[in-house]
């Protein structure tokens, strides 16, 4: 009930960890390619035009008493609209989970790619077991919860080793400046080289996605104890504001550590020496704590997908899942199963979730919030139809680059 639910800050870790995901180590290579002012600046205004549209989802599900995300643009776009939604939610965080999976296995048991080689932490286990003993004694049970404030201790761990990865590489940082080893960082974009305009036509999407967390507003606010639109929007400003800070801490301790050197997914450059004392225990400590990370946002992720599974299969209101022990473990099993299969036995799977996280996951935090306020809002409401169109020419934009840029990769 609405009285015994969760408290805003449980809620707010759920939501901060539904953000922050593997897209941080992301976020120093835009540094690199934006420049330092350019590059806080955008995550400042994705940050801002992100909770816009997590208030226009909680404004419209409040008003619609929806209480799921295809519910909500279900009764703004129809039935199909409901649908599509449903099926973006499946394929955005399915892939993100396979992903996650893929990025512990890496770490864990090593990865090759070309003619460079990433040890890993137990590099003399076999990949495979070593994922299936992750599912099994830790995101298994983790999945296995019915409610999602149940996570929220998990997620506040979460969120604590990403403030944690920032510390480690700041005071890195700290430490090679002292040296005089940190090299002048870049004030403005390059433009220099076909390269660059690449990378700097890559960084929109990178940006776009980085706040998306739209399907996990409804199950958080569901649960929420004393639930209105008020303390709901105030989950989602506090959350929106934690995870702004550690991105642009992150972006910006990753790309003055490194320079020009920083990877697009900045994790790599941890496999060698930082040139300070002690640089392997520090490469051993991020690398773990990346890959605890991972696994306690994976659950978070998981717990959207499973409700809406559900919700294509089971479509009647009046057959809740939590109703049904049988079909509650059935799916979760399912679901970690295919999830396991997808990340150990898939080759080459990155291809094909950089096309869906450019099509599925702006639509979540973009195009839906956009289309159902366009639908619904009132004559008067210039503002917010402004605002909505901004959204829809940003997302199509977004996913024309990201499309077209992973299509010239492959």
């Amino acid at each position: 009930s609405s009285s015994s639910g969760s408290g805003v800050a449980g809620a707010v870790f759920n939501l901060a960890t539904s953000i922050i995901g593997a897209g941080i180590m992301a976020l120093p290579a835009t540094m690199r390619v934006l420049g330092v002012p350019l590059g806080v600046a955008m995550i400042l205004a994705m940050g801002v035009l992100s909770e816009i549209s997590l208030e226009i989802v909680v404004r419209f599900s409040t008003q619609l008493k929806a209480w799921s995300y295809g519910e909500m643009v279900g009764a703004a776009c129809g039935r199909a609209g409901k649908l599509v939604s449903q099926v973006c939610i499946i394929v955005n965080n399915s892939g993100i989970l396979i992903v996650y999976l893929i990025i512990i296995g890496d770490v864990l048991s090593g990865s090759s790619s070309g003619s460079s080689h990433h040890p890993g932490l137990l590099k003399s286990l076999d990949r495979r077991l070593v994922l299936l003993a992750t599912m099994l004694l830790v995101l298994a049970p983790l999945s296995s919860l019915k409610r999602i404030d149940s996570l929220r201790f998990s997620s506040a761990a979460s969120v604590a080793l990403a403030v944690v990865f920032v510390i480690l590489s700041s005071g890195v940082g700290v430490v090679k400046g002292i040296q005089g080893k940190l090299t002048t960082p870049r004030s403005l974009p390059s433009l220099a080289s076909r390269k660059s305009v690449l990378e700097l036509l890559t960084v929109v999407p990178i940006m776009t996605n980085a706040f998306i967390c739209h399907f996990n507003i409804q199950p958080i606010y569901c649960e929420l104890k004393n639930r209105s639109a008020a303390r709901m929007n105030k989950v989602g400003r506090i959350s929106t504001l934690l995870c702004m800070s550690v991105y642009v801490a992150t972006a910006l301790s990753g790309y003055l550590l490194f320079g020009e050197s920083t990877a697009s997914d900045i994790l790599s450059n941890f496999d060698h020496d930082l040139g300070i004392a002690d640089s392997t225990l520090i490469n051993d400590v991020i690398r773990i704590g990346y890959v605890l990370h991972l696994m306690l946002v994976f659950p978070v992720i998981h717990f959207s997908l499973r409700q809406n599974v559900d919700a294509i299969l089971f479509p009647d209101p009046k057959q809740q899942l939590a109703d049904s022990t049988v079909r509650f473990w059935a799916l979760t099993a399912s679901l970690l199963a295919i999830v396991f299969v997808g990340s150990a036995f898939i080759p080459n799977i990155w291809i094909a979730f950089q096309f869906t996280g450019a099509t599925a996951g702006l639509s979540l935090g973009f195009m839906f919030p956009a289309l159902v306020a366009l639908r619904l809002s009132k004559a008067r409401e210039k503002g917010l139809e402004c605002l909505a169109w901004t959204m829809l020419v940003l997302a199509g934009v977004a996913s024309f680059l990201g499309l077209t840029t992973n299509i010239y990769n492959v």
